[in-house]
């Protein structure tokens, strides 16, 4: 029996096997980072041990340190979560040599499917070797032999980037997983991703739990996942849980596990290629879990422990979906997010009779953050996964949409808007999307949020009621007799670039409240009307329609956050009496965001000539590298950078002169 066990893994993985581990009465150690020192999963935990350092290469994957924390925590087992070690045959070895409990299959499996070379050939699908590729081969997808979760991996559409994409991926999934294996395969522009989730006891017996659709994708990482895959024949998906099983028993797999297909639409029907099995527990396990009733990592441990799977696993009941909300700027590529994260709240469905019953609705929020956090650069993004079943698909897919519409996020950026106008898509509702649908639809998932002019009316009303002390609850007319003298506030918007000049006034008809005049976007008085204001709540009537904006303010950079009824919006304030501004020379290279810098362009140095969008170096920031190029052709005058430099957002990195030598 297992009385203590140590997660080699962080954030919200953690604090979910957590949860269980308190419902089995199992005592928990947790390891961190130092950015990690002050997370909810060590906190949460009954004991924890430093792993002194921040990259993942210095803690997380550093396998004898987190054996020895678990010997010297005095825990009896190891649970890998997902990612990190959790698919190292070496540190589950090194568990085991050290007479601690391995939760997780047998290493020798792990050796043998953790590859996706040698378990291609094990399926009989033998990827295509990179010697060989052709122009009739592109596009071609290559990959890391080891991890997941969309690291090493770049697609290739001409033949001359294939070996820097090699060289890029192969960097990528060494820093990720210490694994630089990579190989080759076709890329297939418009297939499902589906998976089947397993599990296996020492006795033979194996559960197939239904499928999962994972194709709603960015930069191959999962966004959107359901269970079951819609749209699927019976026949074919019992071919698919059986071809898992059959996989599985041929290895001698224990433990929790999933086997991952690409599937396409042939003239026939549809038809699986075999991609990949995951052997541990995935990110998107909660959709299987609530569609089939099942507490996948309690059944983790129950094996580890030697016990047996009843015959039959749990039948299915509903539909269950989730969304993986990430730090990062959807309208910038992706492009990942750190800082503080002043508030995180999430919506409670009302609870109704029908809806606790199988198969009601459920709303079930997994995250390794709250209020306070801090989001740090050296890891995966990832904030929460908010999941819910349904009866339904539609009523599951309506329900998350309004879950997420109603979250609360102040902090980085995310991708809560992409989310939501995602799940209500006609495309993703008429379904089921296939892997290229974010790609195709990202300029009208990433357009501006409307409503952008009225939250900076609202944020201007809200700080002039703040330095009043007070709020004016009444409702306001749009003019006045005695007009006063108009007052002003300048916000700059979420692009960092648009500004919103809101000018209002004290008194109205009555002499109370506030009037605003014209402000570009929006209809003047009498069309625009204040109907209240308090320092955390304005109401507007715009065109005989009130909308109500919640106002907060958490820091003292100038940052106001504005959640209304169309969206969220993040708006910085303009001082009044603005210093000179001090401008980057032309052709100036900034950092998007903090990281580290991993590569520098070969033989480059000041004095070169460049083309524009040459690779000049490659930042790393949470698991994912990201290239900088140069924005036009010229000469590199300046470069401030070398490889293992970590630099902070909005550091100069290099200057290109589009100029001529000497001019």
């Amino acid at each position: 029996m297992i009385t203590c066990v140590l997660v080699a893994n962080r954030g919200e993985i953690a604090r979910r096997i957590f949860r269980t581990c308190r419902e089995l009465g199992i005592t928990t150690v947790a390891v961190y980072a130092d950015p990690d020192a002050d997370a909810l999963h060590v906190r949460e935990a009954d004991a924890a041990v430093r792993l002194p350092g921040a990259a993942p290469s210095e803690t997380y994957l550093r396998g004898d340190l987190i054996v020895k924390a678990a010997l010297a925590a005095g825990a009896d087992a190891v649970h890998p979560g997902y990612g990190f070690l959790a698919e190292n045959a070496g540190f589950a070895r090194a568990v085991e040599d050290a007479g601690l409990l391995w939760v997780g299959p047998p290493p020798a499996a792990i050796g043998t499917l953790a590859s996706k070379t040698r378990a291609k050939e094990l399926m009989g699908a033998v990827p295509l070797a990179p010697e060989t590729v052709t122009e009739a081969d592109l596009p071609v997808l290559v990959k890391a032999a080891a991890g997941g979760g969309g690291r090493g991996m770049r697609i290739v559409r001409e033949l001359a980037a294939l070996p820097g994409e090699l060289t890029a991926a192969s960097a990528e999934a060494r820093s990720a997983f210490g694994d630089g294996e990579v190989f080759v395969e076709p890329y297939v522009e418009r297939g499902r991703h589906v998976e089947v989730q397993l599990l296996a006891d020492r006795y033979g017996t194996v559960w197939t739990l239904g499928t999962r659709d994972c194709s709603v994708q960015r930069r191959h990482q999962k966004v959107i996942e359901e269970c079951p895959a819609p749209g699927l024949p019976d026949a074919f998906t019992a071919g698919l849980a059986a071809s898992s099983a059959a996989l599985a028993r041929r290895v001698g797999y224990t433990g929790a596990g999933t086997v991952e297909f690409l599937v396409t639409e042939g003239p026939e029907g549809p038809r699986a290629q075999f991609l990949e099995m995951n052997t541990r527990l995935q990110v998107e396990h909660p959709v299987t879990e609530l569609v089939h009733g099942v507490d996948l990592v309690a059944l983790q441990f129950a094996i580890a422990e030697g016990e047996r799977l009843p015959p039959e696993p749990p039948a299915a009941s509903g539909h269950a979906i989730e969304a993986r909300l990430y730090a990062e700027d959807p309208a910038r590529g992706g492009l990942p997010q750190a800082g503080p994260l002043h508030e995180l709240r999430f919506p409670e469905f009302p609870e109704f009779p029908e809806e606790r019953t199988a198969g009601g609705t459920v709303l079930r929020i997994d995250s390794g953050y709250g209020p306070g956090g801090f989001v740090p650069v050296p890891y995966d993004p990832l904030l929460a996964k908010v999941i819910v079943r349904a009866p339904t698909r539609a009523a599951a897919v309506r329900r998350l949409a309004d879950a997420l519409r109603r979250t609360v996020v102040h902090g980085p950026v995310t991708n809560r808007e992409l989310l939501v106008r995602a799940l209500t898509h006609p495309e993703f509702a008429e379904g089921p999307p296939d892997t290229g649908f974010l790609a195709r639809r990202t300029p009208e998932l990433t357009r501006p949020v409307p409503g952008e002019e009225a939250a900076a009316v609202a944020a201007a009303l809200a700080a002039a009621a703040r330095r009043r002390g007070g709020s004016v609850p009444r409702r306001i007319g749009g003019w006045r007799n005695l007009p006063s003298q108009p007052h002003s506030a300048a916000f700059t918007g979420g692009d960092g670039t648009t500004v919103h000049e809101v000018r209002y006034r004290y008194g109205s008809r009555d002499g109370d409240g506030f009037t605003v005049d014209e402000l570009p976007g929006l209809p003047g008085p009498p069309g625009l009307t204040v109907v209240s204001v308090a320092a955390d709540l304005v109401a507007l009537e715009v065109d005989g329609v009130v909308r109500r904006y919640a106002v907060r303010v958490h820091d003292g950079a100038g940052r106001v956050h504005v959640d209304g009824p169309t969206g969220s919006f993040t708006l910085t304030e303009r001082p009044r009496f603005p210093d000179p501004e001090t401008r980057a020379a032309p052709g100036s290279l900034l950092a998007p965001m903090p990281g580290t810098v991993v590569r520098v362009g070969e033989g480059l140095a000041p004095g070169a000539r460049v083309a524009a969008g040459q690779p000049l170096l490659w930042l790393e920031a949470m698991k994912m590298e990201h290239r900088i190029d140069a924005p036009a052709a010229g000469v590199l005058t300046a470069l401030h950078a070398t490889a293992g430099d970590r630099v902070d957002v909005g550091a100069l990195l290099a200057v290109v002169d589009p100029g001529e030598p000497g001019g």
